[in-house]
């Protein structure tokens, strides 16, 4: 199967401008494709998983993947999908969000010998005069036009502010540079982008022409991707100061059973084959499939020795086999037992980072979410002795959060 039967076969694509075009481009590796990223974070999240794995199963078919950082885009921010309008950035934040997505794309994409590039569209709208970009960029697009895209029709009853009009401008504008300055012919977005893509499709038609024009291509994903990285918590994130690799590997160990052949199919690389045949999995089998899953995903972003400590982790905690040693771990010190060598529960569960208050504590415990050692807490002033510490103690918050709490001496 050639690379772009794989990626409908897939699930990735949702639509395209030039389906046969796109076809031969990525099949014979002729590709020069941009995919945007908006360094609001210093992470990266779940959420950029489907970008990052179409980047690399591309790459690995001989194309070039460019990441663009939006550096300029980012101090204006952008409407899209949005009702509010995002705060605006150093370019010194930018800079430091910027390199901190590298190393982490680092372990998708292959940088070396210009097989792939980061840009940053700061190195060209930073630069733009005002005047020069009216008379030659903005004569090219109709305000009525531009007020029937959807991320502008969501921001005009609250109001839409003339610096947010213009984003639609400034990202046509990078996939013109793009073409430009790295041959870039191909761009890809999820559905909250769809108007700003076709956006810059049509800029280089009217500056360089229907040759030019017919170079380019925009695909839309799958937008299922961009829902699969947030959480009722907040966002599941890449680095694993943020999102340690145990309870990343947990977020994918506990999709739904609907969502999990999904998963297996837009995010892995084991082969379609391998996966078809899942389809006939039901009941506990697929919480076979959700191993796997956790597993290859963890393994993709952490390292194989982290997703076998993660996998051993929750096994010994949910299956009762496995290698306790490899539970996520906090400590407390011998400071934070008072003098008659207990601590309250609902220090310990600050301490241990699963409540990020003590009202958010007392509210776990009176509702019967808290257990110690595998034992249910609904006193809100009970305290855990010291010596429970010995060999580590199990503190759960949930279904999902818990830790192996040490004392260190």
């Amino acid at each position: 199967m050639q690379i772009y039967d794989e990626l409908v076969a897939r699930g990735l694509i949702a639509q395209v401008t030039d389906e046969d075009k796109i076809r031969d481009l990525v099949n014979n590796g002729k590709a020069t494709f941009y995919i945007g990223f908006d360094p609001t974070a210093d992470s990266l999240h779940v959420g950029h998983f489907m970008a990052l794995c179409l980047m690399k199963r591309l790459q690995m078919a001989g194309n070039k993947p460019i990441a663009l950082i939006g550096g300029g885009t980012a101090m204006i921010g952008d409407p899209s999908g949005r009702t509010d309008m995002r705060q605006m950035m150093t370019p010194e934040t930018i800079q430091h969000n910027g390199d901190c997505f590298k190393t982490q794309m680092s372990r998708f994409i292959d940088f070396s010998d210009d097989k792939a590039l980061m840009v940053n569209n700061a190195d060209w709208l930073m630069k733009l005069n005002y005047v020069e970009l009216l008379r030659e960029v903005g004569a090219h697009f109709s305000v009525n036009r531009m007020l029937t895209a959807e991320c502008y029709k969501q921001r005009m009853e609250r109001g839409l502010s003339f610096l947010e009009f213009n984003y639609m401008i400034m990202q046509s504008y990078d996939f013109y540079m793009l073409f430009q300055n790295y041959g870039c012919n191909m761009q890809f977005g999820g559905d909250d982008q769809w108007s700003n893509m076709l956006g810059g499709t049509e800029l280089i038609r009217r500056k360089l022409g229907k040759d030019a024009y017919a170079m380019t291509i925009t695909l839309l994903l799958n937008s299922e991707g961009k829902k699969m990285g947030k959480t009722q918590s907040g966002a599941v994130w890449l680095d694993p100061n943020k999102t340690s690799p145990f309870d990343f590997y947990q977020y994918w160990r506990n999709v739904a059973d609907a969502d999990v052949l999904k998963c297996l199919r837009m995010l892995t690389f084991l082969p379609l084959e391998q996966i078809n045949e899942m389809d006939k999995w039901e009941g506990s089998q697929l919480n076979s499939a959700k191993e796997i899953l956790a597993y290859e995903l963890t393994a993709l972003v952490h390292g194989e020795e982290e997703a076998k400590k993660a996998q051993e982790g929750a096994r010994a905690l949910f299956a009762g086999g496995g290698n306790a040693a490899d539970m996520p771990t906090a400590e407390i010190t011998e400071a934070d037992l008072d003098e008659n060598g207990t601590i309250e529960l609902i220090a310990l569960l600050l301490k241990a980072g699963l409540v990020p208050s003590r009202s958010e504590g007392r509210r776990a415990i009176e509702q019967g979410g808290v257990t110690v050692d595998g034992e249910k807490v609904t006193d809100v002033k009970a305290v855990v002795a010291g010596e429970k510490f010995a060999d580590g103690l199990v503190l759960k918050r949930g279904k999902k959060n818990f830790r192996k709490v040490l004392l260190k001496k």
